[in-house]
């Protein structure tokens, strides 16, 4: 039986339909919070942090104690320039991790591109497959389809290798993005995966101009989601800012020093209509989400 993940708040723009996600359906009368758990030794905030399994596991409950409503779970990491990681290397960071928390009471999230991975992974008990790659590798909409677990299918120019090497071009980055979700939707749909399955991700900073580019789609977050038909719910935006280098530009500070930029990405990404926000700051996150659910509600009620 699917179990709802849920908990109201008003927001300016129409909520998205609710979003199956394996063993859960998750509706959004408030943004929910996604925590990063990075299980690598050269991700650029917490890289080795959480390398061994019982560090992970440790990281994971705390997560769930500080109010995380799914975790996000990537053996690979896909900083700028990061050299990819050997399948088998992989599928030993993730899998065993996935099967350990596979009862936990929030849905678990694979970050992954490789499609034997996303087979392992959902098999294993992952509720969402997370793919920065938008399900464009060979094999990777067929490791998905007949599965009932959530697709977020991300925006991204180049390859984690070369996406910020040079300057990013867009003519309209919004619309370019958009409509490159309106196609991987469409594949998506076309090789019988429901559509609400599938959440979208307008990638932050990946293979964007740092500044431009970056807050052009915060600013205009609700447009970076296809609809479909006009009267239509959004797909459900997930948007991942923490700490990253978007943040460093306008602060000035290194990754490790940006949880309150982070928050406040979080926070405004939040008010433009995300669903899902991917942080590495769980407890104060959602602290800061109550502060700005309660100033709506006061909104609402006059």
């Amino acid at each position: 039986m699917a179990r709802n993940v849920s908990n109201a708040a008003p927001t300016l723009f129409p909520l998205p339909e609710p979003l199956q996600c394996g063993r859960f359906t998750l509706s959004f009368e408030r943004p929910l919070v996604m925590g990063i758990l990075n299980v690598t030794p050269d991700s650029f905030s917490d890289g080795g942090k959480f390398a061994m399994r019982g560090d992970a596991l440790r990281q994971a409950e705390r997560m769930m104690l500080d109010g995380a409503d799914l975790i996000d779970i990537g053996g690979e990491s896909t900083r700028p320039g990061a050299p990819p990681v050997p399948l088998d290397e992989e599928l030993e960071r993730v899998i065993p991790l996935i099967e350990q928390l596979r009862g936990a009471q929030v849905p678990l999230s694979i970050d992954t591109y490789k499609p034997e991975v996303m087979r392992h992974a959902v098999a294993a008990g992952a509720d969402l497959v997370n793919d920065i790659w938008g399900f464009r590798m060979p094999g990777a909409i067929d490791a998905v389809q007949d599965s009932q677990c959530g697709l977020c299918v991300m925006h991204m120019l180049g390859e984690p290798q070369t996406m910020q090497v040079g300057e990013p071009a867009y003519q309209d980055v919004v619309r370019e993005v958009r409509e490159f979700l309106e196609e991987r939707i469409t594949a998506l749909i076309e090789a019988g995966v429901a559509k609400n399955r599938i959440s979208v991700d307008p990638g932050f900073g990946f293979g964007k101009a740092v500044v431009e580019h970056n807050y052009a789609l915060l600013a205009h977050l609700p447009d970076t989601a296809p609809r479909g038909e006009p009267a239509a719910a959004p797909f459900p935006i997930l948007a991942g800012m923490s700490r990253k280098s978007m943040l460093g530009a306008v602060t000035g500070r290194a990754a490790p020093e940006r949880l309150a930029a982070s928050v406040a990405a979080a926070v405004c990404a939040a008010e433009r209509g995300a669903a899902i926000l991917r942080v590495h700051d769980v407890a104060q996150t959602v602290d800061a989400l109550k502060v700005w659910a309660a100033m709506r509600d006061a909104m609402r009620h006059g």
